[in-house]
């Protein structure tokens, strides 16, 4: 293979934008060639003609609706004829308040979304493809996964089950499928921006780093779980948060 053509191919769910989109120019980048998800037929069209339509075909639906899972791996299957990476990114938090007054149902909407989504499509790309083929699967959960988190805790308990879930996973495809997560803090998207808009530089701060993560910052860290370079790595969260877990410590 050239350098310009792994033989590669990734699903990336919730690729149109944002921490998605930035894991896709990643992956094709390195040669990769990617099939994106995401809710809008125009901005998936966008993202499509920005990664290269001879590298990237974009299949519209919502995460948590099983039959848009069947088409995009199917569509995958059909154009590129595998499915070596699975990067379960799609998700969505619809509340913001106390946890002591959360909407039961909208609880069950956010881990429709963020979870059972994840498990559905891990599901289909394992009997597709990687069952027999081998490839690797990467989480998107979040810092908010693997502490507390004050007035986002529908999205917090969701990111910790991804979290479980990378290992239950890892666990059981184990040894042909390698299974990670990557755990963001603060990463500038539209998802995002409530958490940093008109504040960025104060909420910089809080950051041994200096600044917010970038989509590019976990591109490079999926580009890293979905390498060679990381043949012997399974079950794990890999935190990618500026340092900010550093200013939890003592002193």
């Amino acid at each position: 293979m050239t350098a310009q053509d792994s033989g590669k191919v990734a699903l990336i769910t919730g690729a149109s934008r944002g921490i998605g989109y930035g894991i896709a120019k990643a992956l094709v980048a390195r040669g990769d060639r990617v099939c994106i998800t995401g809710r809008g037929e125009d901005a998936l069209r966008e993202a499509v003609e920005r990664l290269g339509a001879d590298r990237a075909i974009a299949v519209a639906g919502k995460a948590h609706d099983a039959a848009h899972r069947e088409v995009a791996v199917e569509r995958a299957m059909e154009a590129f004829g595998r499915v070596d990476f699975l990067i379960n990114n799609a998700g969505t938090n619809p509340v913001f308040g106390p946890i002591a007054d959360l909407d039961l149902d909208v609880v069950r909407k956010v881990f429709e979304t963020n979870v059972v989504s994840a498990l559905g499509f891990a599901q289909l790309t394992w009997k597709a493809w990687q069952k027999d083929n081998g490839g690797a699967i990467v989480n998107i959960a979040s810092i908010s996964g693997v502490s507390a988190s004050p007035l986002i805790a529908a999205y917090g308990m969701s990111k910790a089950a991804m979290v479980n879930l990378t290992l239950q996973l890892a666990h059981e495809f184990a040894p042909v499928v390698r299974v990670n997560a990557i755990a963001p803090a603060v990463v500038k998207t539209k998802f995002a921006r409530a958490l940093y808009e008109g504040r960025e530089e104060e909420a910089a701060a809080a950051y041994p780093l200096g600044r917010l993560g970038v989509p590019e910052d976990i591109g490079g860290a999926a580009a890293f779980l979905t390498s060679s370079h990381s043949d012997w790595i399974t079950g794990q969260t890999l935190v990618v948060d500026g340092g900010m877990f550093l200013n939890a410590g003592v002193g």
